[in-house]
């Protein structure tokens, strides 16, 4: 095996800028020569600060009559201390050593010669003048050579650093290279590895033999976790690598996915241009979605960390400068409430928590609009609509300065993200529930047609199947996927990533799971790990965002019209601080739901039914008598002014005057006719069958599908759908191996 050549990093760094130093011994970088009375001589100033020492100690020495030998002796006295000692202790070459005893002999000689022939003679200033240029001469050649050692030795000691320090990636590369032969039986030579800077694992970057492709290591990667005795949530993720025939492979040394890793803070701002941060990879870092132009599905069984999940969603598009978030939940709006609490504490409407200060005033709520029934929901998405409509008119100009078909959203034209939680409230909704399959029907049209305009979706739902998300339309405009694997028994990961091979049974804690994206610049499906979150996060996010948050722009709140300016009002929003269900909007056009009580004396009698009255509640003013006295004179009215109504005769046809209510027992008398949806005949899961059918629209479903829904064996279904098909309940396209049956409603 040859060995790894691996990249060298965080190597020393000898080519610091020159600084020049204060009188306070501070260094600061400058251009020209400063005075620095504490620093060390060059060669020039070292020349000449020893000539000028040795002439003026010789005059000295000859004005006192010092004797002659005092020089000499200190001459020799600094060439073994400064020369030798000081040299050794720094150090320093051998010729750096040999010129400082030169020029300390040389300038205790000339002194001692000096100082007994006379300093001020022309000969005694010539030599001097000598020595001088002698020494500068011999002290810039030392320099400069001793450079070049410091340079050699600094060079030697960094590549001795790398080597200790690469000495363990070396046997990473080696361990992985023999348990990849081992295991994959493909001979690889491993050319670089890289340790995380969380310190959670490492990458390996390898070059493959030829006709070797990365995914024949990712389709063992379990088998390698289990060869390096990885610990349990540590998993080995292999991806291509920059050119074909290389691969990167990833290895978590520590648990991330078992952590609990709180929300990041500070709450700093963000854009939906530069990408959301929405959990953690393996690896620590943070894993960031861009949804400009996608939508995300969101799967995850209960218990799985959704709603926290979906907290963390919210909290980042609250925190963009360019995001309004509208949120749909049809179970009381329990997901979007504790954003809105901040501003119900600042309206006065509900009282604070427990030791802590209510919210400023100005505060505003942390989504900008909640729906909690079908009928508010509704008028929400046509609110939608409308505004990308007007958007695509009104901004016409703006699109042909930018040169684009996208609208260029930003805090002054904001995009609009549309969470739904649980979808499949709305999404797998059946013609029985026509305001429910409007929702469906409107969320589904948002999601195809909005997206130049600033308007996406996010939707979180229990599985994948058609019979959770209405149909495949939602996987195919949902580019972005994230599958929750905690306490699923049925994986979602294939449903949402049918290529991807992640052990999800190694992300078994809460909040773990798979994220990917499809879009053209995402990112293969990887295991990550969701934050925690809770009420106290969700109104520190409201309240850190409160003034960077955007508002809709003028144009689409004309096209929203009153349907977006009063979602606030009491009328609208009372339900929140008033414990009341919250009332279908004044403009929502709705169906009246019918009661679900049956009649509280029996059957309905002949005539007019007045059963409802019997279903009101008591009050203490009016009892049963007086109830049922209201009644009679009701009817006595009716009959006074329309007439008694008579018994009609059944063999020849309805007779007399009167009003006839003769058509409510017919219908009593006649058999009830099915649609063709209910399957009038066939067994019993077919009316389950033909409606998921019905759910799938014109795409239809293959036998095999049906028959994995309903639990039954196929060629018993294949029999049932073509007694179906055959008496005009389901309609069949022969596709041959992809054949479907169809709703007549479809086809």
């Amino acid at each position: 095996m040859s060995e790894p050549q691996l990249n060298l990093t965080n190597l020393p760094n000898t080519n610091k800028p020159k600084t020049t130093t204060t009188g306070g011994g501070k260094a600061k970088p400058g251009r020209g020569p400063a005075w620095d009375w504490a620093a060390g001589h060059g060669p020039v100033s070292g020349a000449i600060s020893a000539t000028t020492g040795a002439g003026a100690a010789a005059l000295l020495g000859a004005a006192t009559g010092a004797p002659e030998v005092l020089p000499l002796a200190i001459g020799a006295a600094g060439a073994i201390g400064h020369g030798i000692g000081a040299s050794i202790r720094r150090r320093l070459t051998l010729r750096t050593a040999s010129t400082r005893v030169a020029s300390w002999l040389l300038a205790g000689g000339w002194t001692t010669w000096a100082m007994t022939t006379g300093p001020l003679s022309w000969a005694a200033a010539g030599t001097l003048t000598a020595l001088g240029v002698g020494i500068g001469a011999a002290a810039s050649s030392a320099a400069t050579w001793e450079e070049a050692a410091e340079t050699e030795r600094l060079t030697a000691e960094a590549a001795q650093a790398a080597r200790e320090l690469n000495r363990d990636r070396l046997a990473i590369a080696q361990e992985w290279e023999e348990r990849i032969a081992r295991v994959c039986r493909i001979n690889l030579r491993i050319f670089a590895v890289e340790n995380w800077p969380t310190g959670a694992g490492y990458s390996l970057a390898a070059e493959l033999p030829g006709g070797a492709t990365f995914d024949q290591i990712e389709a063992r990667a379990r088998q390698l976790a289990g060869d390096a005795r990885l610990p349990l949530g540590c998993t080995v993720t292999v991806e291509e690598g920059d050119l074909q025939g290389r691969a990167v492979i990833d290895v978590a040394t520590r648990n991330v996915m078992g952590q609990t890793v709180a929300y990041p803070t500070p709450y700093t701002p963000l854009s939906i241009l530069t990408g959301i941060p929405w959990g953690v990879r393996p690896i620590g870092e943070e894993i960031r979605v861009y949804l400009r132009e996608a939508c995300a599905l969101i799967l995850g069984p209960p218990g799985s960390g959704k709603s926290t999940f979906t907290d963390a969603v919210l909290a980042g598009f609250a925190r963009c400068v360019d995001v309004l978030t509208f949120v749909i939940d049809l179970k009381a709006g329990a997901v979007g409430m504790p954003w809105v609490r901040p501003w119900l504490e600042a309206e006065g409407h509900v009282a604070p928590l427990a030791g802590a200060a209510p919210a400023p005033a100005g505060t505003r709520p942390g989504i900008d609009w909640l729906a909690s029934t079908p009928e508010e929901a509704i008028v929400m998405l046509k609110a939608v609509l409308a505004i990308c409509s007007a958007r695509q008119q009104q901004y016409q100009q703006l699109l042909a300065e930018n040169n684009t078909s996208l609208l260029p959203v930003s805090s002054q034209i904001p995009q609009i993200m549309v969470v739904v939680d649980e979808g499949a409230e709305a999404l797998a909704a059946t013609f029985k529930e026509p305001r429910r399959k409007e929702l469906g029907d409107l969320i589904r049209q948002g999601m195809r047609t909005t997206r130049a305009m600033g308007g996406r979706f996010v939707l979180t739902a229990v599985d994948g199947n058609v019979s959770a998300i209405g149909d495949t339309q939602v996987r195919k405009f949902s580019p972005v996927g994230v599958a929750l694997t905690s306490g699923e028994t049925v994986s979602n990961l294939g449903k949402l990533f049918p290529r991807a091979r992640v052990d999800t049974r190694q992300l078994s804690q809460k909040g773990a799971g798979v994220i990917g994206d499809a879009g053209a610049d995402g990112f293969a499906p990887t295991p990550f790990k969701g934050w925690m979150t809770g009420p106290t996060m969700v109104r520190d996010v409201v309240l850190a965002t409160n003034d960077t948050r955007p508002r809709l722009d003028e144009i689409s709140a004309r096209a929203a019209g009153a349907a977006y300016s009063e979602r606030w009002s009491a009328g609208r929003a009372g339900w929140l601080w008033a414990n009341t269900p919250q009332p279908a909007p004044r403009d929502a056009p709705f169906t009246p739901q019918e009661n679900p009580q049956p009649p509280a004396s029996g059957p309905a009698e002949a005539g007019l039914n007045l059963s409802y009255k019997r279903t009101q509640p008591p009050t203490p003013d009016h009892t049963q008598a007086d109830a049922d006295e209201m009644a009679a004179r009701l009817l006595a009215e009716i009959d006074a002014q329309f007439g008694t109504t008579t018994e009609p005769d059944r063999t020849t046809g309805p007779s007399g005057k009167g009003l006839n209510l003769s058509y409510k027992r017919a219908e009593q008398a006649a058999p009830e006719t099915e649609s063709p949806q209910s399957a009038s005949a066939g067994p019993e899961w077919l009316p389950d069958a033909i409606q998921a059918i019905y759910a799938a629209g014109s795409d239809g479903m293959k036998p095999g599908a049906i028959a994995d829904q309903v639990g039954r064996d196929r060629k018993t279904v294949r029999d049932t759908l073509k007694a179906a098909a055959s008496r005009g309940e389901l309609v069949y396209r022969d596709r041959g191996p992809h054949s479907v049956y169809v709703h007549p409603d479809h086809a």
